[in-house]
């Protein structure tokens, strides 16, 4: 390999520009030049020096800025500079600028009512200028704008400010609160109570006959002209006996042995043997 070929191999692999810094780096290889074909959008250098939150915003700083009176508008300067301002943002965001257009209309109507000669008004002594409403309207959202602001002006957690938290270990040996007596005496009772909450209950059979109890029912109605339905029952024995004995007089009255009679709704309901003809 000859000398010529030695000198012109490293200057192949050199970058064209070599005493330039690099512009930016794309994919880690350093850029030079910019490339010609970029595009880049005529809204990605725009600069906004005043962004309002919607009309009355607009129409309060025109009014701010040139130390107008609030409550005597000159509405041809006012609508003037408004009519600008929404002609500039209409080239640029027609659906931004339908709010202000709105505005805009009330603005030269305001006027145009005031070119009017003044037209009176049934039950109000003085003539009403057609700016009253516009200027209630601007007080009112200037004051919440305000309230607004001294309520963003508040210190906020997370954005002024932030909760210290500090972790410290420690190493002692941790100590057990002492146990009095009183401390295991309550704690006896509730071991008790718990005890006594889950105790198994014992349930008997009682063993009944209903046959045994018809007879005693037609034994307590021999010799008696009826008897009245309560008194055959013996509350005293438990609702199981009340059971068998009301069973019992069903049996008997299926049977036709017993007759259960009442006069009238609502009257005793008394109960007798029933009639046998001889």
């Amino acid at each position: 390999m000859d000398s010529q070929a030695l000198h012109s191999a490293p200057a192949a692999a050199m970058p064209e520009v070599v005493d330039q810094v690099a512009l930016a780096r794309l994919y880690g290889e350093p850029l030079f030049a910019l490339p010609q074909d970029l595009y880049i959008p005529p809204d990605a250098l725009e600069v906004f020096l005043e962004a309002f939150e919607g009309p009355l915003d607009l129409l309060l700083y025109l009014i701010r800025k040139q130390n107008f009176n609030i409550l005597d508008i000159p509405m041809l300067d006012v609508t003037r500079q408004y009519l600008g301002y929404v002609e500039e943002i209409r080239s640029r965001n027609l659906e931004l600028a339908a709010e202000y257009l709105l505005m805009a209309a009330m603005l030269i109507e305001i006027k145009s009512r005031m070119l009017l000669p003044p037209k009176k008004v049934e039950g109000t002594p003085e003539e009403q200028d057609p700016r009253a409403e516009l200027v209630r309207r601007l007080l009112e959202y200037e004051q919440i704008k305000l309230a607004a602001q001294q309520l963003g002006r508040l210190p906020q957690y997370g954005r002024d400010f932030l909760k210290a938290q500090v972790y410290i270990e420690q190493s002692l040996q941790p100590r057990f609160p002492d146990v009095e007596a009183a401390d295991l005496q309550q704690a006896w009772r509730d071991i008790l109570r718990r005890a006594k909450l889950v105790q198994h209950h014992t349930i008997t059979r009682e063993a009944l006959s209903v046959r045994e109890y018809m007879g005693m029912v037609l034994k307590a109605l021999q010799g008696r002209r009826f008897i009245e339905f309560e008194a055959l029952f013996q509350p005293e024995k438990g609702s199981t006996v009340l059971v068998v004995t009301f069973i019992a007089l069903l049996e008997l009255a299926k049977e036709t042995l017993i007759e259960i009679t009442q006069a009238e709704a609502f009257a005793p309901i008394y109960v007798r043997l029933a009639y046998t003809p001889t």
